[in-house]
């Protein structure tokens, strides 16, 4: 049965392009990330998904900053008439720590590989400068955090997709449709 709810406003174009930008990007990154992980030793196969998975993260991590900038100047639409008081908090309190996930989990990769040593040479052609020095203890110690923020961001995703099919298959209020315009 249909919802009689009023249609929920959508985002801009702009807001979906970098939204969805963003999630393929973290998509990509995060499977790349979990699967030369497990290529075992340093071959020239692991060499190269590194350099491509750092590519990834610089690349996220610009249009993140794109991104916080467009959200900071445009405001998202209003929750759906009807939504919970504690369910629009939640999900405000979602996006917010996504957008801090989508910034924060680049960044220690790249610290990570700065106190590795290892420089990041974006897209094979320019080498971004080390932000901090080699350091062995800060190098264990951001390898863990970027792969715990990392584990962290899919939890929040899986959450935050299972919200939005809720709210498209059960509460039928448009909200997926705000992210989604051909589901309007």
């Amino acid at each position: 049965m249909r919802s009689t709810a009023k249609a929920v406003p959508g985002y801009s174009a702009t807001a979906i392009g970098l939204h969805w930008i963003i999630a393929l990007l973290i998509f990509a990154a995060f499977g790349l990330g979990l699967y030369m992980t497990g290529i075992p030793g340093l071959t020239p196969t692991k060499l190269k998904l590194f350099s491509w998975h750092k590519w990834l993260g610089v690349t996220i991590f610009a249009i993140a900053v794109l991104r916080v900038l467009w959200r900071a100047t445009h405001a998202a639409p209003p929750v759906a008439a009807g939504t919970p008081a504690w369910q629009a908090r939640a999900a405000e309190g979602a996006h917010h720590l996504l957008y801090v996930l989508i910034l924060v989990v680049p960044i220690t990769g790249y610290l990570y590989s700065s106190a590795a040593g290892v420089p990041v040479v974006y897209l094979g052609l320019w080498k971004m400068p080390a932000l901090i020095g080699q350091n062995d203890e800060l190098k264990e110690v951001l390898k863990f955090a970027h792969a715990w923020l990392n584990y962290l961001m899919a939890a929040v995703v899986v959450v935050h997709a299972a919200a939005a099919v809720k709210h498209q298959l059960i509460d039928r209020d448009g909200t997926l449709g705000r992210m989604l315009p051909f589901l309007r």
